[in-house]
């Protein structure tokens, strides 16, 4: 049975106060909490097993080495990836995009194709590909959604075809919750002849994930939204586009054999892998999908597909709230504004009652004015939120709505 009282035991700085008031915290989907034993385990890391990986022929580097490649070993698993050398630890989310674009997108994109997304994109899946557009010349297109934050069908295969090279779009909105659906979308892009990159950063967090049942090409989630620490991310690749694609970056550990005239490169994923990785944050990570997996990927759905109903069915107690994006089916994520308050000073106000939530445009602007505003509230569940977080955001609500 799913203990959501006995979870929040797990997450320290649950317990502490904000302001006086039990801490109500709403913003999962910007940076997630780390449960105790993430944070432990970094710790013991730190504390009686850290040294360089990979390179070092003693003890602790063996050993550490070993841990490292567990941890890529638990992002396989938890994305079902056929190999663990489809899986390169990056910085975050936004770098393995970044990291597609650099490599895949430099080589095989030409100016007479075309790159589909949606407009519900984060900056991160949106910004490097129009670098990437005006660097070679390809198209980029924006398919659209409703205004209720939908999903549309048919707005979607009318904007494919067989220039489409790449879609790259997200799993879940950071704004708006929609979940896209992703399957029948890749199938129909695989149709064309395209390559599917997926954002899962929102995705992973609350579903299970199988990337090989999905047959998406590339796939990329930050460490730091799925409980674990910051810095580190990762990128799921067939393994027969990550052999065709350059390095992205070039030094130490991703060199095969290094002359004065000239250099050849390891395989992946060490040729993605240049320097000193983020050796303790991977390891951190893989802790976290630990944590995620032990719980049950089903059962944190349906903890949070209950508490997103529950959520529903008390925002009309708030006068004035309109939430933006009712897309059926969308998850634990509510942007929303108050009439007649400011976003910031909303915010402002209920930081004092103990509640934290995100103001702006949430690193997805264009959305957000396509959504019609220049800024929004939201707030967002972990699988730590529970009904009493929702009664304390609704009585935070109320007490702003009576002070304007």
């Amino acid at each position: 049975m799913y203990n959501v009282e006995e979870i929040r035991k797990d997450f320290p700085v649950l317990g502490l106060e904000v302001n006086g008031k039990p801490n109500t915290f709403l913003d999962s989907a910007a940076s997630a909490q780390k449960p105790k034993a993430v944070i432990d385990k970094i710790t013991d890391v730190y504390s009686r097993e850290y040294s360089n990986v990979h390179r070092g022929s003693y003890l602790l580097s063996e050993e550490i080495t070993s841990e490292y490649e567990q941890a890529r070993q638990k992002v396989q698993r938890f994305l079902n990836a056929k190999s663990p050398s489809e899986i390169v630890f990056t910085r975050n989310a936004t770098e393995a995009v970044n990291l597609v674009a650099s490599t895949w997108g430099r080589k095989f994109l030409t100016r007479i194709d075309e790159v589909l997304i949606s407009e519900a994109e984060h900056h991160a899946n949106l910004v490097p590909w129009q670098m990437l557009r005006d660097e070679i010349g390809f198209e980029l297109k924006i398919f659209k959604i409703g205004d209720d934050g939908s999903f549309i069908w048919e707005e979607y295969c009318k904007n494919l075809s067989g220039k489409t090279k790449l879609v790259a779009v997200t799993g879940m909105s950071n704004v708006l919750g929609t979940v896209f659906p992703l399957k029948k979308m890749i199938e129909e892009a695989h149709r064309v002849g395209a390559k599917v990159l997926v954002d899962a950063c929102q995705y992973v967090v609350h579903q299970q994930t199988d990337v090989q049942d999905l047959d998406c090409d590339f796939l990329a989630f930050s460490g730091h939204k799925t409980y674990g620490p910051t810095g580190i991310g990762a990128l799921y690749g067939k393994a027969e586009l990550l052999d065709a694609m350059p390095p992205y970056q070039f030094g130490g550990d991703m060199v095969n054999v290094v002359t004065y005239q000239s250099t050849t490169f390891d395989v992946p994923p060490a040729r993605f892998e240049a320097g000193t990785p983020a050796i303790v944050q991977a390891i951190g990570l893989g802790e976290a999908l630990d944590y995620m997996m032990n719980l049950g990927m089903g059962n944190i759905k349906a903890h949070e597909d209950e508490l997103t109903n529950y959520m529903h069915a008390r925002l009309p107690e708030v006068e004035g709230l309109k939430e933006i994006g009712t897309a059926e089916g969308k998850g634990g994520v509510f942007s929303f504004v108050l009439e007649g308050v400011h976003p910031q000073d909303l915010a402002f106000i209920l930081d004092k009652e103990g509640v934290s939530v995100r103001v702006g445009h949430h690193c997805a602007a264009p959305l957000v004015r396509r959504m019609g505003y220049e800024s929004l509230t939201r707030a967002s569940f972990g699988l730590y939120s529970s009904r009493a977080d929702v009664d304390r955001f609704i009585k935070a609500l109320q007490k702003a709505r009576n002070f304007f």
